[in-house]
C-alpha cells in the first residue's frame, strides 16, 4: 500500500508542477491544488499506514493500548484541508475578478495591464542628448 501511495504522490506532484508552469491562471490553480493534495497524502503516508485504535486513554489508565493511531499526521493533514481550501476559494476570487476586468486568463497578456502593449515607454531626454 506504501509503494501505490508513493507512485499517487510522485504522480501528483509531476502534474501539480506541469500544471503551474502552464499560462493560463486556471491551470496555475489547478496544479496548486494538485501540489496541495499531493502534499497532504505525503504528511498522510510519512504518520505511518498501520491500523490502529484511537489515541484515547481508557479510564484507569496511563497509556493508550497498543496500536494506536499518531494524531500529529490527522491534525497536519486537516489543518493544511482547511488552508488550501481557503487558498482555492480566494484564488478563484482572484481569477474570476481578472478574467472579468481584463478579458483573459493568459499570463502573456496580463503583463500588460497597466500600459497598453502598443505603447512604447519613451527613454529620459538626457540618455538622448548622450546618444
Amino acid at each position: 500500500m506504501t509503494y501505490l501511495l508513493a507512485i499517487l504522490i510522485g504522480a501528483l506532484f509531476s502534474a501539480g508542477l506541469y500544471m503551474m508552469m502552464r499560462r493560463s491562471l486556471v491551470k496555475i490553480l489547478i496544479g496548486l491544488l494538485l501540489l496541495s493534495n499531493a502534499v497532504n497524502l505525503l504528511i498522510f503516508t510519512a504518520g505511518r499506514l498501520v491500523p490502529g485504535r484511537p489515541p484515547l486513554i481508557p479510564a484507569g489508565a496511563e497509556l493508550p493500548e497498543a496500536p494506536f493511531a499518531d494524531p500529529l499526521p490527522q491534525a497536519l493533514i486537516l489543518t493544511a484541508i482547511v488552508i488550501s481550501f481557503g487558498v482555492a476559494a480566494f484564488a478563484i476570487v482572484l481569477i474570476r475578478q481578472t478574467y472579468q476586468k481584463i478579458g483573459t486568463d493568459d499570463l502573456n497578456e496580463l503583463r500588460c495591464t497597466d500600459l497598453p502593449c502598443s505603447m512604447e515607454i519613451e527613454e529620459p531626454a538626457a540618455e538622448k542628448e548622450g546618444q
